[in-house]
């Protein structure tokens, strides 16, 4: 059964098309949060691209103790609601605790779920409660089919607004990669997936105190996640990768949006026969 996922004024899954998922890693500022949040807001509604913008509040999984984390629960959601009013835009954000899920929920129409938390069982089932949109990122630790225990646990809560992301699968020291069969055995189960391209091609620790990444692969996993079948893609954006605080090397430019979108687009609608 095809679980097709509303999220405001955006369909996610069945036989809608391809949508996105884009922003900053990690609000760095409230007006670059806003300023990034205007440009793609108005690039996806000029190509006339389902649209959801994304940014973390937290991120507390960076590989340092120094590496910038964000600027906290309280004043991010402040940050993340004035966009979601003045853009009319869908939010998602990440929550890593039980006492983030609800106070996230009630400003963002998608909680996601981070890849090393993705087996987490109380934050799963509060996630399921909370009545946003829940978005799992498969571990990369965990095979596709594995990822299914997550979701049942979501599901269990009441939800069945679920998406499933993809974001590459550990291998060896400090790499990953995109196995495409996932997305197939993931699609089964009728809910949305997405493929995370920027994530996918981290190079995790890769820096010593940070990750580095292979950026110049982007638009290459992306066309071949849309060419597999996902129903959207994520990817984090800046305006200036080498000086973003989180995640830049392996983010978007943006300046590449535009055109990787509109590729992105056409190849979605050739595959899904819109």
């Amino acid at each position: 059964m095809a679980h097709i996922v509303r999220v405001k004024q955006v369909t996610l899954g069945g036989g809608h098309p391809l949508f996105l998922i884009a922003g900053p890693c990690v609000i760095e500022s409230q007006r670059h949060a806003i300023s990034m949040a205007k440009r793609l807001v108005a690039t996806a509604r000029k190509l006339k691209v389902p649209f959801i913008f994304k940014a973390s509040y937290d991120k507390a999984n960076r590989t340092s103790l120094d590496s910038y984390r964000g600027p906290g629960l309280k004043q991010g959601l402040e940050i993340l609601a004035r966009i979601r009013k003045e853009f009319k835009v869908p939010i998602l954000a990440d929550v890593h605790d039980v006492s983030q899920v609800a106070p996230a929920a009630t400003l963002c129409d998608v909680i996601q779920i981070p890849a090393f938390l993705s087996r987490q069982t109380d934050l799963l089932l509060e996630a399921g409660r909370s009545g946003a949109a829940v978005n799992i990122k498969k571990g990369q630790f965990l095979s596709p089919w594995d990822v299914r225990h997550a979701v049942e646990k979501v599901a269990s809560a009441g939800s069945h607004r679920i998406l499933i992301t993809e974001r590459g699968a550990s291998f060896g020291y400090n790499n990953l990669v995109v196995d495409m069969r996932a997305i197939a055995i993931m699609k089964e189960w009728g809910y949305p997936v997405v493929l995370d391209v920027t994530h996918a091609l981290q190079l995790p620790g890769g820096e010593g105190k940070q990750s580095g990444g292979q950026p110049e692969f982007i638009e290459t996993l992306a066309r071949a996640g849309v060419a597999a079948g996902v129903d959207g893609v994520f990817m984090e954006v800046h305006d200036q990768p080498s000086r973003a605080l989180s995640d830049g090397a392996n983010a978007l430019n943006l300046r590449l949006f535009e055109p990787l979108c509109r590729k992105l687009r056409d190849l979605g609608k050739f595959v899904r026969g819109l």
